[in-house]
């Protein structure tokens, strides 16, 4: 389980806070990367779309700004689990992982 700290900084607890040199560890960072990738995308593809004119703010100091915030969302999303995107990743790769171990 992942909260956000006073600071909103995510912060891991309990069992899902596996040391990233264990192979679920890295499995769990692996996944949470992907993840905030694919949100960016997401949230890239949807931010794309032209509904006519243009913002009376824009330019490519908002683009930045956007993009930024789009990216920070992503990541404390996956980080967190949100989605659950990250977390399915984790579970079908786990099997692999165990399999390679016994």
């Amino acid at each position: 389980m992942t909260t956000v700290s006073a600071l909103g900084t995510p912060t891991a607890l309990g069992p899902a806070s596996s040391s990233a040199s264990t192979p679920q560890g890295e499995l769990r960072q692996a996944a949470q990367a992907f993840e905030a990738i694919f949100l960016r995308q997401l949230l890239a593809s949807a931010r794309a779309a032209d509904f006519g004119g243009e913002e009376l703010l824009g330019g490519p100091g908002l683009e930045q700004f956007e993009a930024m915030r789009d990216e920070h969302f992503a990541d404390i999303a996956s980080e967190q689990g949100v989605f659950g995107l990250a977390e399915a990743i984790e579970r079908q790769l786990s099997a692999h992982i165990q399999q390679g171990e016994g």
